[in-house]
């Protein structure tokens, strides 16, 4: 992949990398074994073509004379965990983990108890925690109709593992425990403090660094003590942030599911005006992921992306968030697998069928003034809501968007959307870039030109196509900014305010 550097000297320089888009060829990975105090390199041998496959994850296997492998193969829907002799390099697979769509491997981490290894799957149904034998036995640990968020330590001298879910609510996480024998699941986050918890849990598992967030609130860490989850100093109370957020006309945060039809609800937040008037008028401002890879609505503190909403809702627009199927929420395999080898199409489906309603439930929200913006993912599905609901959003802003799926990467795209030869219209349906034609509304494209992950070349297809069809856009383009556009004096504030000014000129806030 080649981009182009403008900026630096008086002629361009050309800045060359490895990236393998959907259906190319991927870089070879191997696995070798060498002595702390040099030597040859014992190669481990695994079969088939590694170009074809991912060494996903890599460990010790509870000693020094084996490696523990989890492999994935090129569509990422059977994960072969294969234990390997460090000494000959010979590996055999003890077990093999399928799904009809995909495998994601994040989620968990090995370890060790009684020469069995953790192992998380959603083979169930559900995220949940197995105990697997060298010899490929499995052995069920949480059981129930909710999903491991994340695991985060196993006590094994106590046979005991620490895990972070929220069975009743999909916006929240907390903290759980639960004996390696499947019984004692309990709840160790205070139950006064709705929101996000996060953990960093020591290797003995007496001691954790522990992070308290909700959108009403600013993190709080503490050190804690373990099991009993007793407080023992504050390490952060972010005392100056709170006193600032004082002094602010603080909008009205909730959370709210919207029914969408068939039977299926769908999260969501809002940020309201401070004085909201009900009697009138507002512009509905929609931000937007809604990929695979990530879920808006958590109830926790949302930095400086969530003061940009405070900013906006006190200028008076009605700031929502939704999360479709398919987002990464903690509402089973089903929620999230349904979006399989359709990536862009039932999202963008589920986020207009929840605007129709919302708007239908909020008599306050102006239907003649809805707006959407997102990034990455988001400025993707931006596009979609645009150019598949011409007549339902007025005006968007895209940062940083994939326009066409065929030239995004291999591991990310091919997880969800299969081969681009076996899934042609998968592809072609998905990419925004196929209905640019239909746009109606204000669009604001925004990219760096040193994006490495999602390349400004989609960017510059996406224009050619709107002009091709005389549509009329803005756009901004960042030199040598990279996927994140944060890089360089005064980018950020730049940003910011050109997306605000943008707004103001083609959605105009307040009530009427």
């Amino acid at each position: 992949m080649h981009m182009i550097n403008n900026v630096p000297g008086n002629y361009p320089q050309v800045v060359t990398f490895r990236y393998p888009k959907v259906g190319e060829t991927n870089a070879r990975a191997r696995v070798g074994v060498v002595s702390a105090d040099g030597g040859e390199t014992t190669w481990v041998r695994v079969e088939g073509d590694p170009r074809n496959h991912y060494i996903a994850r890599m460990d010790w296997a509870d000693n020094s004379k084996e490696l523990l492998l989890q492999r994935l193969n090129r569509l990422q829907n059977r994960n072969a965990v294969m234990i390997a002799d460090a000494a000959t390099g010979k590996a055999r697979t003890v077990y093999t983990d399928r799904d009809e769509a995909w495998i994601e491997v994040r989620f968990g981490f090995t370890d060790w108890v009684e020469d069995q290894f953790t192992y998380v799957s959603e083979r169930a149904g559900w995220r949940q925690l197995y105990l697997v034998s060298r010899a490929g036995e499995a052995k069920k640990v949480t059981r129930g109709n909710f999903d491991i968020i994340r695991m985060l330590n196993l006590d094994a001298a106590n046979g005991i593992a620490y895990f972070t879910a929220s069975p009743k609510n999909a916006t929240e996480r907390y903290l759980y425990r639960i004996n390696l024998d499947g019984t004692g699941l309990k709840r160790l986050s205070p139950a006064k403090q709705r929101g996000s918890h996060s953990y960093s849990i020591s290797p003995d598992a007496k001691w954790a660094v522990h992070t308290f967030s909700s959108i009403q609130s600013p993190p709080v860490t503490q050190l804690i003590k373990l099991p009993a989850h007793e407080p023992v100093r504050t390490l952060e109370d972010n005392a100056a942030l709170r006193a600032k957020v004082k002094t602010l006309a603080e909008p009205k945060r909730e959370f709210f599911k919207i029914d969408i039809g068939d039977g299926v609800q769908v999260d969501a937040y809002t940020v309201l005006p401070p004085k909201l008037d009900r009697s009138k008028k507002y512009p509905l401002f929609i931000y937007v992921y809604g990929e695979p890879a990530g879920q808006t609505t958590v109830n926790r503190w949302s930095g400086p992306g969530g003061m940009w909403h405070w900013m906006l809702a006190q200028q008076g627009y009605v700031v929502m968030s939704i999360d479709n199927r398919g987002t990464t929420a903690p509402r089973g395999n089903a929620w999230r697998k349904s979006i399989y080898r359709q990536v862009g199409i039932l999202a963008s489906k589920d986020q207009a069928a929840a605007v129709r309603q919302v708007l239908k439930d909020r008599p306050y929200l102006d239907s003649d003034r809805v707006g959407v913006w997102g990034w990455s993912g988001g400025g993707s599905m931006t596009l979609n809501a645009l150019f598949r609901y011409p007549d339902l959003y007025h005006a968007g802003i895209s940062i940083a968007p994939v326009p066409n799926q065929l030239l995004y990467d291999t591991i990310y795209q091919e997880r969800y959307m299969g081969l681009p030869d076996d899934n042609k219209e998968g592809y072609k349906n998905g990419s925004p870039i196929t209905f640019a034609k239909n746009l109606k509304g204000k669009l604001q494209l925004i990219h760096g030109t040193a994006d490495d992950n999602v390349h400004y070349q989609g960017m510059a297809k996406l224009v050619d196509t709107l002009v091709a069809h005389n549509k009329p856009f803005e756009m901004l383009a960042y030199p040598n900014r990279s996927h994140s556009i944060r890089e360089g004096k005064g980018t950020t504030l730049h940003l910011r305010t050109a997306m605000t000014e943008f707004l103001r000129r083609n959605l105009p806030p307040g009530p009427q």
